[in-house]
């Protein structure tokens, strides 16, 4: 899914019932639907990794669609975590506080050989 500010992508992840989604551009009111949407599609997902390496922006509205996947994946017996947190996004996270809420990979290649992902 794409706009001209924001694109969401999805893989397969490296285990079953896993999936990397990518994100690039500009998260906002405006661009939120598009990851809501892409990751309501993935419900029922064991890991959710959301590649940030691309994000430039992301203001409280895409924090918060973040924030309830996340609580959304816990229900159902999953998760969602984040990797490669650029810095004007990273402070976003440090800021609200929502950091500490997610488990945090330097990029995504650290997040697909954590040992500790299973759990």
């Amino acid at each position: 899914m794409a706009s001209e500010r924001f694109a969401v992508t999805a893989g397969p992840g490296p285990e079953p019932g896993a999936v990397v989604v990518s994100l690039t551009g500009e998260l906002d009111h405006d661009t939120a639907d598009t990851l809501r949407h892409a990751l309501e599609e993935r419900t029922g997902a064991v890991r959710i990794l959301v590649d940030c390496e691309k994000l430039s922006f992301c203001d409280s509205t895409g924090l918060n669609v973040l924030l309830r996947a996340r609580l959304r994946a816990l229900e159902e017996g999953g998760r969602l975590e984040l990797a490669g947190l650029r810095p004007p996004v990273s402070r976003m996270f440090e800021i609200t506080g929502a950091r500490t809420v997610f488990r945090v990979y330097e990029n995504v290649a650290e997040a697909l050989t954590d040992r500790r992902a299973g759990g």
